[in-house]
């Protein structure tokens, strides 16, 4: 083989890792490798007491967004209206949820958690989301998009975010909402068990106004 066609080979094999990596849409639910360390599919619903609620939500994010749907209208804010069923109406188009995702500059908290086997993960889950507040259809939509990416490892390192993720990306809410609940999951795969100290899941009564918020990263 001449060396022109090993550096074409070469370069080939370059392009395709390339495309590979950039043609993948932000929150596809891939387990592609190119989403490790990426805040994903955080998808915020809101739940006013009255129809066509003018409600304004803002994100201070400690990182670099690199996908909002739909974009800002203001300056880190969108507004919008909101039902009591959940529909968000901005911009004339209207939403199931507003969607966010980014690259954190913080590292995320594993003091305490849960290391679970991958076949056992959306067992877990379907146990788990309810205790933090997702109801049926919220907790549905969260396994539709992790558990693809979970089941097939040998064990699954999960630590649900408190303090951390609510300091970095600081969520405000005009009107002020009577619950706000926020279930943000850190993971990792793992090839064996770790002994982690359990977490304690709770969450608030949902109530009055209530706003939800999903999400998670694959952090290594």
């Amino acid at each position: 083989m001449t060396k022109k066609s090993i550096l074409g080979l070469i370069l080939s094999g370059l392009l395709i890792m390339c495309v590979g990596c950039s043609g993948a849409p932000a929150g596809n639910g891939s387990s592609d490798d190119c989403a490790t360390g990426q805040d994903l599919k955080p998808v915020i619903y809101l739940y006013p007491e009255e129809d066509n609620t003018a409600v304004s939500v803002r994100l201070d994010y400690n990182g670099d967004l690199t996908e909002l749907i739909p974009e800002f209208n203001a300056e880190n804010v969108w507004n919008c209206t909101a039902n009591k069923n959940g529909k968000i109406t901005f911009e004339g188009k209207d939403y199931d949820y507003l969607f966010w995702e980014g690259a954190p500059k913080w590292e995320y908290d594993f003091y305490s958690g849960f290391c679970i086997r991958g076949a056992d993960t959306e067992a877990f889950l379907k146990e788990a989301l309810p205790q933090l507040g997702l109801n049926e259809s919220e907790a549905k939509e969260f396994m539709e998009f992790w558990v693809p990416q979970m089941q097939g490892n040998a064990y699954n390192m999960i630590s649900f975010q408190g303090r951390t993720y609510n300091k970095n990306a600081k969520l405000t809410v005009t009107p002020e909402p009577d619950s706000i609940i926020r279930v943000f999951m850190a993971w990792y795969p793992t090839e064996r068990f770790i002994k982690i100290n359990p977490q304690y899941l709770s969450a608030p009564e949902r109530k009055g106004f209530t706003v939800v918020e999903w999400g998670g990263n694959k952090v290594k």
